[in-house]
């Protein structure tokens, strides 16, 4: 019913808009008509956009022409001009109508772009702000594209089809399922416990969507709702990226991580215009990790057994590989070559269509559009639906005042994994087991085989994971509703104006999880039976802005812009959830049902924190060759206590236009370099809200057949600000009649009183730690972009473009009070022991450093630091042991042979040493566009990453040799014999330590992808004439087609949330990104 009274509401407001955008016909009105056809060969021109103008330049009414290029205007013609204007063509300028009722036009093709740039530099910069700072004033930092650049891509949401395009912003994949987002950073990680995400503003107003920290409702992702997925590329007009202090601090404590400023298209001041997109396209994974059939797979435990000394045919397992036909179930179900994940690997495929119409008059100007998008991943039972709709109103009251009105509805049903480990556990999976079971005479029954136990285990740690992904239910359902009010009021025209915008945004999540008898096996008694879960999030958010911009006249060589604003926000949320397990049922799935227990039953949790700030900003700009800009944010905000609720903000800037003093006139090659310089603080709040007061909690233990109440924290009274203090300095350069354009920056950012958790206090306070400022980052690197066009002329039309980053983090201080090494690490096989120590950067990796294998007993020996054998004081030689004396483990020929760094003969703890880190030392992209005939365009894009390292925890998983697991080929060239060289250990079942956290899985995750090819037709005009089709396109695109790496996992794009100082980036077999080839269809009527 929710959902009816949004798309009622919706369409009261079309019928509205387009009722509204069709009154500016006047009384006494005259038709003018004429075509519009360009010079020279004399060509109709469709979609030229033709307007009627008064003698104070404001326009009237407008149209634009038919496919023949013909028009009709009317209105009171007297003392009016008219204006054509076309992209790719001069405009006509003023001609005045008089009596005339047609008039005929010619426009002239430019045939290059050097117009295109001219103009853009006086554009309005897109910060977000609303103060209209053209590009030559601008000072700050600030990347922006437009969404036309992207429009051919496959893409559910727009941090995916930015990944790589900007300099200095990082955007890793979290898995390629559907709607599982992306990690985006700008400029590095300037946080670990406070907000890492950039503020995503949309229309100037902050756009608020977050799921909170402290609930963890079963397995719900706050990743598959991510703030862009909720916005369809297709209503976007351009996206700026604000990375540095003169343009971030005017957002003041939500613009510490970067800014992302999105707008979306308005109406037109023309005819109605209707556009059709469509996107369809087939999806597949690239090739999994080879791995062991069952022969090899048997062959293997065999080997696992003797070496161990044990003798395998006497364990209780040893019936599922001993391959006795005369047990005829379990030699049929346990005799096989399953490929697990391909089991559960299928073709991916969506579609997208956008139908959108736009338009307007002089008073009302309209757009709308709606959206589906449907999309079924590669992983089976997962998949996405989106159904959007926007409608942006703006309303011209009089010359004074304006309104705009925005609305927008998103309904988004997302099917995900119950399990997101279902792909680990795909290759781990004992390949001699059948997927399908079979009956004792060899016939498959139709079931799949999940017996309740094997050798692997049970469930949690094994299950058939296809059965978990087709009967198992993990779904989300998401509605949101988006509104945004704006009245501008010019107070004293083209000097004071004053703008107040609302923004409402409503959120209702639903999760539901189910997991039936049929995905584990387990007995119908466990609670792990018919578990059914279900959780409801409400989300409210409401901001404000409120400004003053002032604009005075002062002559050609002043120009002065200020502003004076003042935010509010308010932001709440209330989660419910419940789950019960053992329904009587695998068909009641309601958590409210009678059951057997209740496991979690019922849970809630509802917060509320609110901010203020108020913001004066001036641009001033002397000659047109200097701009000075300053700033000054101030904040409040709730998650504060009262001694620290508030901080200000300040930044300042400047920008010097060399290339418009008087020794660089005469270079006619130069034709703009601008310095710019910036410097200000930016804060970061806490995640959490009420840090600075007891919250208390009830838990299940009871007293005196009583649930006890207990206080979940202590009181933060003294948390503060997290500061991020920035320094810029940038250069921009056209030269060659904008043939060769460069941007460039250097920057260097310190965030102090890094909040921090766990700070280990004693356990007789009755809490395990607490939260405080105890640390100090940094985060410098320098970017560059380039834009080089070898060819432009009437035929043809090439570009290149490059872009890099490099970014360096490094821990500069931390407390004495904070926890150096995780108190949860230890030594043992497949776990990495975590540090957090100065002068090393935050995501870094520890372990032992591997030598490879112990080729025979004699290189076991201990040696010291010369080199030579260490022996006892009885003369007996010393052999290389583990943990001595805790565990005491004597290295045998063919373990795993790791350094002794300290020379001991011990390989212990203090033998572990910094391996590397998780961040890039150069991120970016490149790619070219040909376009031939103003119709045919050829285009290609890279992307790279490099310097990066990460854990790949499938090769731990699969090379091991430890258990029952299933292994990687790569362990069929393990050390077998005593003078085997090999990089892989023996098989050793249930002992030893060839698994231990090692550089053996630190790898390099550089790579260089071709992220997408594109061959795009545009129709003739002539040809779509005949149709009454005013535009026709048609693209082929294929992405990610190849990847150049030396990682051995599947994919090196991988991204995890950095949960606290002690979380390593590990690949887990998550999904990776899809190869994809894409058809898509623009049309115009």
């Amino acid at each position: 019913m929710k959902q009816i009274n949004y798309l009622i509401l919706i369409g009261c407001i079309v019928w509205m808009t387009f009722w509204g955008g069709g009154v500016y016909g006047q009384n006494n009105a005259a038709l003018l008509t004429g075509k519009v056809t360009e010079k020279g060969t004399k060509q109709p021109i469709a979609g030229a956009t033709v307007v009627l103008k008064d003698n104070d330049n404001r326009t009237i009414v407008g149209t634009t022409t038919d496919v023949e290029g013909n028009y009709s205007l009317r209105a009171r013609m007297q003392g009016l001009k008219l204006a054509v204007s076309y992209t790719g063509y001069k405009s006509s300028g003023a001609i005045a109508v008089g009596d005339r009722k047609t008039i005929n036009v010619q426009i002239e093709s430019t045939n290059n772009v050097i117009d295109e740039v001219v103009i853009s530099k006086s554009k309005p910069v897109n910060d977000g702000t609303g103060m209209g700072i053209s590009k030559e004033r601008n000072t700050a930092a600030i990347s922006t594209i437009s969404m036309d650049e992207l429009s051919e891509m496959q893409s559910v949401s727009v941090d995916q089809a930015l990944q790589g395009r900007l300099p200095g912003v990082d955007i890793t994949t979290v898995s390629g399922d559907p709607g599982a987002g992306m990690q985006i950073r700008i400029r590095g990680t300037s946080s670990l416990n406070g907000a890492t995400d950039p503020l995503i503003v949309v229309d100037g107003m902050p756009y608020d969507i977050t799921i909170p920290d402290d609930f963890n409702f079963a397995t719900s992702d706050d990743n598959a709702y991510g703030q862009l997925l909720n916005i369809a590329p297709s209503d976007i007009q351009d996206i700026s990226v604000l990375k540095d202090a003169a343009a971030t601090a005017v957002w003041g404590s939500r613009g510490a991580n970067g800014v992302l400023v999105i707008t979306t298209k308005r109406g037109t001041v023309s005819a109605p215009t209707l556009g059709y997109t469509f996107k369809g396209s087939i999806s597949k994974q690239p090739e999994s990790i080879p791995l062991l059939n069952g022969d090899q797979y048997s062959t293997l435990l065999s080997e696992e057994f003797y070496n161990a000394g044990r003798v395998f045919s006497t364990t209780d397992n040893a019936q599922q590989f001993q391959y006795d036909p005369n047990n005829t179930y379990i030699y049929h179900n346990y005799s096989n070559n399953s490929n697990w994940v391909d089991a559960i690997t299928q073709l991916g495929y969506f579609q997208d269509h956008n139908l959108q119409v736009r338009g307007g008059g002089e008073k009302a100007r309209y757009l709308a559009s709606i959206g589906y998008f449907n999309q079924e991943g590669t992983t089976i039972g997962t998949g996405l639906n989106r159904l959007s709709a926007r409608i942006n109103l703006d309303y011209v009251v009089s010359e004074r005042i304006g309104f705009q009105s925005d609305v927008s509805y998103t309904h988004v049903d997302n099917d995900n994994l119950y399990h997101a480990n279902v792909r680990d556990i795909a290759y781990r999976k004992m390949p001699n087991q059948a997927i399908w079971e079979y009956d004792e005479y060899g016939n498959l029954t139709g079931n799949l085989f999940n017996p309740a136990s094997s050798a692997q285990g049970f469930y949690p740690g094994t299950y058939n994971p296809l059965s978990m992904v087709q009967n198992a239910i993990g779904k989300q359902l998401g509605d949101i509703l988006g509104t945004r009010f704006n009245v501008d009021y010019k107070l004293i025209p083209n000097t004071l104006r004053f703008v107040s915008t609302l923004a409402l945004n409503i959120r209702n999540n639903k999760t539901k999880l189910f997991l039936p008898q049929l995905a584990t096996g387990r007995p119908f008694t466990e609670n792990t039976v018919n578990k059914a879960s279900d959780s409801d999030l409400d989300e409210f958010s409401l901001s404000t802005n409120t400004r003053l911009l002032f604009t005075p006249a002062l002559g050609d060589n002043h120009q002065l812009t200020a502003n004076l604003s003042f935010l509010t926000s308010d932001y709440r949320y209330t989660i419910q959830g419940l789950s019960s397990t053992n329904t009587a049922s695998s068909y009641l799935q309601d958590p409210s049902v009678a059951s057997r227990t209740l496991t979690g039953d019922a849970k809630s949790v509802t917060t509320q924190s609110r901010s203020i700030g108020a913001l004066i900003q001036a641009n001033y700009m002397l000659n047109k060759k200097y701009v000075f800009a300053a700033s000054l944010r101030g904040d409040g905000n709730s998650k504060f206590g009262p001694d620290n609720r508030y901080g200000l903000f300040p930044a300042f800037s400047a920008a010097w236009q060399i290339g418009r003093e008087n020794f660089l006139k005469d270079i006619n090659a130069i034709k703009d370099i601008k310095l710019r310089a910036s410097w200000g603080r930016s804060g970061n709040a806490p995640r959490r809200d009420y840090t600075y007061i007891n919250v208390y909690s009830t838990n299940d233990y009871a007293y005196l057949d009583e649930n006890g109440v207990y206080s979940k924290n202590i009181e933060l009274s003294d948390l503060k600000w997290e500061t991020v203090t920035q320094q810029n300095l940038g250069m921009d350069v056209e030269m060659f009649d904008y043939r060769l354009m460069f941007g460039g920056e250097i920057y260097k950012n310190r965030t102090t009183d890094l909040m921090m958790d766990n700070i280990q206090i004693p356990t007789y306070t009755g809490y395990s730690g607490l939260a405080m400022n105890v640390g100090t980052m940094d985060n410098d690197g320098w970017e560059a972009n380039f834009t080089v066009v070898p060819i432009r002329n009437k035929k043809w039309d090439v570009s290149f473009t490059f872009n890099i980053a490099h970014n360096q983090n490094v821990i500069r201080e931390i407390s004495p009070l904070y926890p150096r090494e995780n108190a949860r690490s230890s030594l043992k096989n497949k776990t990495f022991f975590t540090y957090f120590q100065e002068n090393n950067p935050y995501g870094s990796f520890y372990g032992f450093r591997y030598l490879g294998v112990y080729k025979d007993q004699e290189a076991t020996i201990a040696k010291d630091a010369q080199g030579n054998a260490i022996v006892s004081p009885d003369g007996e030689t010393i052999y290389m042991r583990f943990n001595y004396p805790t565990v005491d483990y004597v290295f045998q020929a063919g373990d795993a042979m790791y350094e002794d760094i300290n020379h001991d003969g011990v390989i212990d703890q203090k033998d572990i040493v910094y391996l590397g880190n998780s961040n890039p030392k150069l991120t970016g992209g490149f790619g070219f566009n040909v376009g031939y005939n103003k119709r045919l365009k050829l285009s290609a894009f890279f992307n790279y990453r490099q310097g990066s390292q990460i854990i790949n925890g499938t090769k731990m998983n699969t090379t091991d040799m430890l258990g029952y697991n299933n292994q990687s080929t790569a362990v069929l060239r393990r050390w077998r014999k005593d003078g085997d060289i090999t990089d892989i250990p023996r098989a050793l079942f249930g002992t030893g330590y060839n698994s231990l956290g090692s550089s053996r899985y630190v790898e390099d995750a550089s790579f260089l992808r071709l992220r997408t090819v594109t061959l795009k037709y545009d129709f003739a005009k002539e040809f779509l004439q005949r149709f009454h089709i005013e535009g026709l396109g048609a693209y082929l695109t294929v992405e990610n087609i190849f990847t150049l790496t030396k990682y051995t996992g599947q994919d090196p794009d991988v991204a995890v949330k950095l949960k606290d100082a002690f979380t390593v980036l590990m690949d887990n077999s998550m999904t990776p990104p899809l190869k994809t080839v894409t058809l898509g269809i623009t049309a115009r009527f």
